[in-house]
């Protein structure tokens, strides 16, 4: 029996499974073309809305940022999502690796976000079972540009996505910041950035924050700081809650590949910034000169 949502064949109930003669055509190496052509309704851009704003209709995820450092680079997100005024979930994970050398952070309608990332994983995936190698960095953001782009109608009806990308390029050695626009718009960042309601803050929180020197412990804990004066001026970003122990998702690319700085180590240092902030509540403060 064919199954409607692939477009294979069932496995017999005596036999060994068939596939469609496209899946073992030759063609293109990117996993949503072939979707787009085998099964388009599973897209999630080709998902008709009614006319009309959609956006308070859905959580929305909010701050992420992103620092590199000698070696690699940091990303960080705070744990909140909103659906208008008020906040939807207060545990939700923005923070996902992509492939083994690279991470994507979500902002925006987040469970399209989220359905997004998937295929970002399941492209780079299949063209590396396809080419036999993987995508060189810049390759990657040029993918998620044009899931992005796809992604346009939506974002025209308040379902906007707008990720922060970075990676380990082992071609120049060194880890890179991608940010985009909702239109598929790819823009390398130097040295930090930062996306979503908070981002303003962060971002300014960064700036004094920042030294091409920093150590990897140094980067999170820069980002922690950062995330933390998001949370100060921004409502729909959250801050450390001591009270539930929730605390940001962090993670490290360097050329040993992604990994999730555990809970508890982040939570160490998310304790030893709100502790400071009792004695100085505005943050660290950077030299005049």
């Amino acid at each position: 029996m064919r199954d409607p949502d692939i477009g294979a064949v069932r496995p017999a109930a005596t036999g060994a499974p068939r596939l469609d003669g496209a899946f073992l055509a030759p063609g293109s190496s990117s996993f949503s073309d072939f979707l787009s052509t085998q099964a388009p309704d599973l897209l999630p851009v080709r998902r008709g809305l009614p006319p009309g704003n959609a956006a308070d209709l859905a959580p929305h995820g909010t701050t992420i940022v992103a620092a590199s450092f000698p070696g690699g680079v940091v990303m960080a997100g705070d744990r909140r999502a909103t659906m208008g005024h008020v906040i939807a979930q207060r545990d939700i994970e923005k923070v996902f690796p992509a492939d083994e050398y690279s991470v994507v952070g979500i902002a925006g309608s987040a469970g399209l976000a989220v359905e997004l990332v998937r295929l970002f994983q399941t492209e780079l995936e299949h063209y590396e079972k396809i080419e036999g190698t993987t995508l060189s960095l810049d390759g990657k953001a040029n993918r998620l540009a044009a899931l992005i782009r796809g992604n346009l109608g939506m974002a025209m009806q308040g379902l906007a996505v707008v990720p922060l990308f970075a990676g380990f390029d082992h071609r120049t050695d060194h880890g890179r910041i991608f940010s985009y626009d909702v239109t598929g718009g790819r823009y390398e960042e130097t040295s930090f950035h930062s996306v979503g309601s908070g981002s303003l803050f962060a971002r300014g929180a960064l700036k004094k924050l920042y030294r091409d020197d920093l150590t990897e412990t140094e980067a999170v804990t820069a980002t922690i700081q950062a995330l933390y004066d998001a949370a100060d001026d921004d409502s729909a970003t959250g801050g450390p809650d001591m009270a539930r122990r929730i605390f940001p998702v962090v993670s490290i690319i360097t050329a040993d590949g992604h990994r999730r700085v555990p809970d508890a180590e982040v939570a160490g240092l998310a304790d030893q910034v709100v502790q400071a902030r009792l004695q100085r509540p505005d943050g660290p403060v950077a030299g005049l000169l």
